[in-house]
């Protein structure tokens, strides 16, 4: 008689587009639930649920502003009101805020860090409390090749995602004895709708410091998440995977 199989519910937070909408789509492939959160853009939320039931898996979007405690309580509330549980957090929301540090105002500063980092720990914590108590789970944090190497005009952005590098160390530490794995992907220079935004001649010249010679796409993330969020991956805590075409090395 064949074990029955575990389906596993993952939180994704910035799940609409991008590399969000990558990450639900393959973790719908692995047989996941999947909780597509989105701020804005219900239509764009309502298209990866879409994407992620043609995948054959049951999926939610819930709107919530996750740089806020109320948010990130809201969406855990109705994932486990939907699902049960939640087994995976994938910590994706972000935005940019881009300018030269003489003319970054406070309040650009602010809204990155709230956003970027702040949301993930406030995740974090709504995740780890109901993974310690089931004894399982994964934890990926959304960094980026900019917190390795730093990056002119995104001193905002960069260190948010180095923060997430600290908190994913720290929090590895914290919760490995209970079985739940925290883990970060660091993408390089992916094209989406963020990069899209760039002038060519900024793009060309980044693609020009990949040893890979080209732009990663959201599905080249996807999978190294999917990968920490498997099953096979438990023996892996506290690391940061580059998914860069080579750039941070």
């Amino acid at each position: 008689m064949s074990e029955e199989k575990i389906i596993r519910t993952a939180v994704v937070t910035g799940g609409s587009r991008g590399i969000g909408r990558a990450v639900c789509v393959q973790l719908a492939r692995q047989g996941c639930n999947v909780v597509v959160n989105y701020c804005h853009g219900e239509a764009a939320a309502a298209e990866t649920v879409a994407l992620c039931s043609a995948a054959g898996a049951n999926a939610v979007a819930v709107q919530a502003d996750v740089s806020t405690a109320e948010g990130c309580k809201a969406l855990f509330e109705q994932a486990v009101n939907t699902f049960g549980q939640v087994d995976i957090l994938v910590n994706n929301a972000g935005i940019t805020r881009d300018n030269l540090i003489l003319r970054m105002t406070e309040a650009d500063f602010d809204a990155v860090l709230n956003a970027n980092l702040k949301g993930a720990f406030l995740c974090c914590k709504e995740a780890a409390r109901r993974m310690v108590r089931q004894r399982w789970g994964r934890i990926i944090n959304l960094s980026s090749v900019v917190a390795l190497r730093g990056n002119a005009g995104q001193a905002n952005y960069a260190a948010s995602k180095a923060g997430l590098i600290g908190l994913t160390k720290s929090l590895a530490r914290e919760l490995a004895s209970r079985n739940v794995t925290v883990n970060a992907v660091a993408p390089g220079f992916i094209e989406t709708d963020m990069t899209a935004a760039l002038p060519e001649a900024v793009r060309a010249e980044m693609a020009k410091g990949i040893p890979a010679g080209r732009a990663g796409r959201p599905e080249d993330v996807a999978n190294a998440v999917a990968f920490f969020a498997a099953e096979q991956s438990s023996y892996l805590t506290g690391q940061v995977l580059c998914a860069d075409g080579g750039m941070a090395m």
